[in-house]
């Protein structure tokens, strides 16, 4: 089970769980080794790695995995929810507090006993939309231009 056991902080452990807590952008092991080698220039690929790997099995770190793509790592451990762009990936939060009620009807209606709910929802985000919207008046522009011509 995560979180068991005693939390054992080498530097190099505590300066990726710094890098990870201070990150908006659930960053990928990559994006956290070269924020981590701003501060310690000598540390390999592999100890970021299992730092990582480490903090996540102490409960201190969330893996977030989505299909086929790298691993993303969150900072917060508290039950909150992810929206994800269907078209970039863009991965942000939403300070909302999920319902105890609608968590425990998802345990029952499932039988699981959920440790920590992360919620996810998927949309467009707000610069995808726009270009999505730019897209169509513009389409519809040119449909208009060659009807009338």
């Amino acid at each position: 089970m995560a979180g068991t056991g005693q939390l054992r902080l080498t530097a190099q452990r505590r300066a990726v769980l710094e890098v990870v807590r201070a990150a908006r952008d659930h960053p990928t092991a990559a994006m956290i080794y070269h924020r981590v080698r701003q501060r310690h220039p000598g540390i390999a690929y592999a100890t970021v790695y299992n730092a990582l790997n480490y903090l996540v099995r102490m409960g201190q770190v969330r893996e977030l995995r989505f299909g086929d793509g790298a691993s993303r790592y969150d900072g917060r451990i508290e039950p909150h929810l992810h929206v994800i762009c269907i078209q970039c990936g863009a991965l942000d939060e939403a300070d909302l507090t999920l319902p105890e009620e609608l968590v425990n009807a998802a345990e029952q209606a499932t039988g699981y006993t959920f440790e920590t709910p992360i919620v996810q929802v998927f949309g467009l985000c707000p610069s995808c939309r726009e270009e999505a919207r730019a897209t169509k008046e513009t389409k519809e522009r040119q449909e208009t231009t060659d009807s009338s011509g």
